[in-house]
């Protein structure tokens, strides 16, 4: 069940909505753990009864944690938690992967292929994995209370806007909302703005762009133009961006609907001015989650420059991984790290002095650059992809399946036009408008014309649900 069907828009939401505000309020949290299960179990209901154990096993362990006063022993429960976490992501995730690499391995040495059964992936294990681990880690720290119940903790962890692609909410975040939040009409209006704001993404940009992209990249890159294999990247580029940054919103939007204010995971990526700057703006939730619990115990920037570039390359490298089983996705993210890894070195003033508008090119063309990696299948697709971006090679003849109506249609460029417009100008003045530090009154009481606006979008949007396929999210791979 996605965001963007009609299953849940028509059905799943409105009975989800007038069953909460009926419930007495402390049943609340009760109520919203039970239906996000539902919600996990339309997915993924092999997968349930094991997530519902690894979530009370967990339970237990932070539970006896926090009871604990010895030091070891704190630290012997926060191993076995992890442990049982990451072990359950390893084995899901990527034992396919280590599977096929020892199977090529055997064959170059003439051996026969171990028997395997593949391992079907559950949806969202990447980014509930990652949330157990903040449970027991900021509990661990001290730095939160342990719920109260069990109830409070499945609420965490099975939340269903965040539960399946995130954003990654770190327990502290929202641990007293979770015990105390209100429901106000400010926080109503602006929750069905960002979840229709996410809606219009998704169906109206991300997924008419994707239908480029993907007729692009399924083609032999031998065969491809140059100029086709821009279009391809730069579509592939917005539709990462709308699909990604669209579900954080709706995600963000349907927190408020019930009280809950989630953290940011987007802000205007493509203006970045680094690398650096970069992955301040994209997937926000991943970068903290990343800094805390992986590079600043790691040493982070409190050491050696040779050190500081070597844990960057780590949590890059790892980035990589989470995000596939995939050497594509590992190249991904050594060659993000390799561009933090300059941005700190001797040479980076050269890059800085030079003036801010040069420096966005530079940046989003590596950031584009690199999604082609993420989106090949292969490296050696990859490489050939990067050639053809470059003019290397002879340039494939035109025939019928390249002529521009079977590739991108008079609406399709509109679209590419307007989330270049949407991406340079339109975020940068919605945030603004948004955060104006002198103006403290609510956007939608500063701006009435935004209810019809929205009522607007939204009308487009199920048209265009309707008159749709079936387009899952990019990041329920993950």
């Amino acid at each position: 069940m996605v965001f963007s069907s009609a299953l849940f828009i028509f059905y799943f939401l409105p009975l989800f909505l007038a069953g909460y505000f009926v419930t007495p309020r402390r049943w609340r949290n009760v109520y919203t753990a039970a239906a996000s299960i539902i919600f996990y179990a339309w997915g993924a209901p092999n997968f349930l009864l094991i997530f519902l154990a690894s979530c009370l096993v967990d339970y237990l362990i932070v539970r006896q944690l926090a009871a604990e006063a010895e030091p070891s022993r704190r630290k012997t429960l926060l191993v076995l938690s992890t442990l049982i976490n990451v072990g359950l992501l390893l084995y899901c995730k990527y034992s396919n992967f280590f599977v096929e690499q020892l199977s090529l391995l055997a064959a170059a040495l003439g051996l026969s292929a171990p028997h395997w059964t593949k391992v079907v992936l559950p949806i969202g294990i990447s980014f509930f994995t990652f949330h157990k681990i903040s449970y027991v880690v900021d509990v661990f720290r001290r730095k939160s209370e342990p719920t109260s119940s069990f109830a409070e903790y499945m609420l965490y962890i099975t939340f269903f806007p965040q539960l399946i692609a995130g954003p990654i909410v770190r327990y502290h975040e929202i641990d007293q909302q979770i015990r105390h939040r209100q429901v106000s009409f400010d926080g109503l209006a602006e929750g069905v703005w960002r979840f229709t704001l996410g809606l219009a993404s998704k169906l109206l940009i991300a997924d008419p762009l994707g239908t480029v992209a993907d007729h692009i990249f399924k083609l032999n890159p031998a065969n491809v133009s140059t100029g086709y294999t821009w279009l391809g990247t730069v579509t592939y580029t917005f539709q990462i961006y709308f699909d990604f940054a669209g579900y954080s919103s709706m995600a963000i939007g349907l927190a408020l609907l019930v009280g809950f204010r989630f953290p940011e995971n987007f802000n205007r990526p493509y203006v970045a001015e680094s690398v650096t700057d970069f992955w301040r703006r994209w997937h926000m939730s991943l970068s903290r989650w990343m800094r805390d619990y992986l590079y600043i115990p790691l040493g982070g920037n409190r050491v050696g420059p040779v050190r500081q570039a070597t844990n960057l390359w780590i949590v890059f490298l790892l980035s990589g991984l989470w995000h596939g089983a995939n050497w594509t996705f590992v190249c991904w993210g050594a060659f993000h790290g390799a561009f933090l890894a300059f941005e700190r070195s001797r040479l980076a003033p050269l890059f800085f002095r030079l003036p801010a508008l040069l420096r966005r090119g530079v940046t989003l063309f590596a950031v584009t650059l690199g999604w082609v990696l993420f989106r090949s299948e292969t490296l050696s697709e990859a490489l050939a992809r990067w050639s053809r971006l470059f003019g290397f090679g002879p340039e494939p003849k035109a025939t019928a399946a390249f002529a521009r109506a079977t590739v991108i249609s008079d609406a399709g460029i509109t679209v590419l036009a307007v989330a270049a417009v949407w991406c340079v100008l339109i975020e940068p003045l919605l945030e603004a408008m948004q955060h104006n530090e002198t103006e403290r009154t609510p956007l939608f009481q500063r701006v009435p014309a935004l209810y019809p606006l929205a009522l607007a979008i939204f009308v487009l949007s199920i048209l265009a649900l309707e008159a749709g396929q079936y387009s899952p999210f990019i990041y329920f791979q993950f």
